[in-house]
C-alpha cells in the first residue's frame, strides 16, 4: 500500500542527542511535529520512516513504524529536514521541490529500505512517477542548532497561519500587550493575573492547557494542549503537549512530556521527551565574551555561529537540583546528571554522576525509572520500545570504545 514516508538522511541522522532516540521527523520545529506538517500539507498520513538501523524498534503515541522491508511504488518520500508551513495545502505532483532543493518525490518503482539504509541517497537520485514539480513554502534544518535559530522566525509563521482557524475567546481578565495577535483556544484556562505580552509577537494557547496567576507569556510564544504553566515568565518559545512549566524559560523547544515544574533558568535550548528538569536547573545561554557558541556534534565540537545557544537535552534525561550547565551544553539521551560540579559540554548518553565523574547508567535501572515516568503521562513503555533503548544504549556504548 502506498503512503508518506519521512526520510532521515545522512545530516538528519548526525543530529544528536535526539537521533539516538527517534527519527527526526518526530521533532517539534516550531509549533508542530515536523511529521505531522508533511501529513497535513499532503493530505495523507504517514505510513513510515526511513530511519537508521538502531531505530528498527521506534514506538511513540502515533508515530508510525519504521519501514523495515519494501517501500511501494506511487508512495510519497519526504526529506525530514525540510519543515513546510502549516495550514499548506500542496497541488498533486511527483516532485515537491522547496528553496531550490528536492523536498520530496512520489516514487515511481518499489523501493527496498536497504537502498536508503546509509541516509546518503538523495531524493533527486531516485525514479519519480512523472515530471510534475511544484514548489512549496518551508525552511531546511542544516543543523540541529536551526531547531533554536529558526525559532522565533518558525514561531511567527505558524501563529499566524494556525491561530485564525481555532476557535478562541480571550477572558476579559487577561491583560494583553502590544499589537500582535493573541489566540487562546476555547477550552484553555487562563487564571486572573495573566499577562499576555504580544509586543514581540503572537500568542497562541491551545486547548486543555492552563496558565496560571502572575505568569507573563511573552510572544512568539506557543503552549501546547494540556500545558501546565505554574508560573514566572514563558517567551519565545514552544512548549509541547502535556509538558509543566514554571520558571523562567525563553526562546526554548520543549517535545511534549517533560517537567520543568520548578524554579531555574532554561534558555535557548531544546528539551527531548520524558525530561525531568530538577528545582533550580539552570542553563547558560550566551558566553561572557559576546562570542559564538560551540557545540559537540558527532563529527566534534563545531562553532554554530550563534551567539545565544543553551543545552540540548536528549529523550529521558533527568538533572538534579541546583545543576547548572554551561553554554552550548549536550546532555546525551538517557542521562542521569547531578551534584553542585558543571558537568562537562557533552554528557555520553546514557550516563549517572556528577561533574566530570560520569559513570554507565545501569540499562534495567534506567528502563524502570523510564516506564515510571511513561506510565505517569497514562502513556506505557511497550516491548518494542524497550527494545530501541537498549539498542540506543547498546549503539552509544560501542561509539565510546
Amino acid at each position: 500500500m502506498s503512503g508518506l514516508y519521512l526520510y532521515d538522511d545522512f545530516v538528519a541522522r548526525g543530529f544528536e542527542p535526539f537521533a539516538l532516540t527517534r527519527p527526526i521527523s518526530e521533532l517539534r520545529s516550531g509549533v508542530e511535529i515536523i511529521r505531522i506538517r508533511w501529513e497535513s500539507a499532503l493530505r495523507c498520513p504517514a505510513t513510515g520512516s526511513v530511519v537508521a538501523s538502531h531505530l528498527g524498534d521506534f514506538e511513540e503515541l502515533d508515530a508510525p513504524p519504521p519501514a523495515n522491508a519494501t517501500i511501494p511504488a506511487g508512495s510519497i518520500l519526504a526529506n525530514s529536514r525540510c519543515v513546510v508551513p502549516l495550514e499548506l495545502t500542496s497541488q498533486e505532483a511527483d516532485v515537491w521541490m522547496c528553496r531550490g532543493l528536492v523536498a520530496a518525490v512520489r516514487l515511481r518503482a518499489a523501493l527496498a529500505v536497504e537502498a536508503l539504509a546509509s541516509g546518503e541517497t538523495p531524493l533527486e537520485s531516485l525514479e519519480t512517477t512523472g515530471n510534475r514539480r511544484v514548489e512549496i513554502e518551508g525552511r531546511w534544518l542544516t543543523e540541529v542548532w536551526s531547531f533554536i535559530t529558526d525559532l522565533a522566525a518558525q514561531l511567527q509563521d505558524d501563529i499566524g497561519r494556525l491561530g485564525p482557524t481555532l476557535d478562541c475567546v480571550t477572558p476579559a481578565h487577561t491583560t494583553v500587550l502590544g499589537h500582535n495577535r493573541v489566540f487562546f483556544e476555547r477550552g484553555a484556562t487562563i487564571e486572573p493575573m495573566v499577562i499576555a505580552d504580544a509586543t514581540d509577537g503572537p500568542i497562541l494557547v491551545r486547548s486543555g492547557a492552563s496558565v496560571r496567576a502572575f505568569t507573563r507569556l511573552g510572544g512568539p510564544v506557543a503552549i501546547g494542549k494540556n500545558v501546565k504553566v505554574l508560573g514566572d515568565r514563558v517567551a519565545g518559545s514552544s512548549i509541547g503537549e502535556m509538558s509543566i512549566v514554571r520558571g523562567e524559560i525563553s526562546d526554548s523547544v520543549m517535545l511534549g512530556h517533560s517537567n520543568k515544574a520548578h524554579d531555574g533558568f532554561v534558555g535557548h535550548s531544546y528539551l527531548g521527551r520524558w525530561v525531568n528538569l530538577g528545582a533550580g536547573t539552570t542553563t547558560s545561554n550566551m558566553k561572557n565574551t559576546y562570542g559564538s557558541v560551540g557545540l559537540w556534534t558527532p563529527l566534534g565540537m563545531r562553532d554554530s555561529g550563534a551567539v545565544r545557544l543553551g543545552s540540548f537535552f536528549g529523550d529521558h534525561v533527568k538533572t538534579g537540583i541546583g545543576l547548572r550547565l554551561t553554554t552550548g551544553s549536550v546532555v546525551g539521551a538517557g542521562s542521569n546528571i547531578y551534584g553542585g560540579a558543571i558537568p562537562p559540554k557533552y554528557v555520553p548518553p546514557f550516563s549517572w554522576g556528577e561533574g566530570e565523574e560520569l559513570g554507565a547508567y545501569d540499562i534495567e535501572k534506567f528502563l524502570l525509572t523510564a516506564e515510571r515516568a511513561m506510565t505517569r503521562r497514562h502513556v506505557g513503555l511497550g516491548g518494542r520500545g524497550r527494545r530501541q533503548l537498549v539498542a540506543a544504549c547498546a549503539k552509544s556504548r560501542r561509539s565510546t570504545l
